[in-house]
């Protein structure tokens, strides 16, 4: 199914890219069809002739043919879950937003950017999160690029407590303690 839906947004990009006019869509589209699909094309297309019924000549009536065909009824409401379920994780943050990116766009819909911008920022990591709701943004992209500036932050923190020494006041304690122990005289 996701290589159908995946195939549909090629041929669409590649009908725009083409400026390919609605009266060619259906036969080149139907020129990439193998195994299955291939099939599936010609036992419709005679069903069609056998009941006197109109051919498919326009590319929405074959998309739709084709939805009917590879996604099942319940395909929406599973991608709308999904969506609603979906946290970075052990994702990074662009990884994240092109997951969110997809379902969105798979499951058709439509919302104003504050909404997806909050459900972005409802499912990333609350250490990225917590620093990136201090910073001021304008836009979606704006949000994702600072998270991910966050995040290259963070991946190089440990790196930085190795590498530099630092001291805590416990070690400054503990050699009090030993310097103590050597100066004070012993009876």
């Amino acid at each position: 199914m996701e290589a159908y839906l995946d195939w549909v947004a090629k041929v669409e990009q590649l009908f725009d890219s083409y400026m390919v006019k609605e009266e060619r869509r259906v036969s080149l589209a139907v020129l990439s069809f193998q195994g299955h699909a291939l099939n599936w094309w010609i036992i419709l297309v005679l069903q069609k002739r056998k009941k006197c019924l109109p051919e498919i000549e326009y590319w929405f009536d074959l998309k739709e043919a084709l939805h009917a065909r590879q996604v099942p009824s319940y395909y929406k409401r599973e991608l709308i879950d999904k969506l609603q379920r979906l946290q970075q994780r052990n994702m990074n943050a662009e990884e994240y937003r092109q997951r969110m990116g997809l379902y969105i766009l798979r499951a058709g819909i439509d919302e104003v950017e504050d909404l997806t911008i909050a459900r972005f920022l409802s499912g990333l990591n609350y250490n990225i999160k917590d620093r990136v709701e201090l910073l001021p943004y304008r836009d979606l992209n704006k949000l994702v690029q600072m998270s991910i500036k966050v995040e290259q932050q963070l991946l190089r923190r440990p790196f930085r407590k190795d590498s530099s020494p630092s001291f805590s006041k416990s070690d400054f304690q503990k050699k009090d303690s030993f310097h103590d122990k050597e100066t004070t005289p012993r009876h």
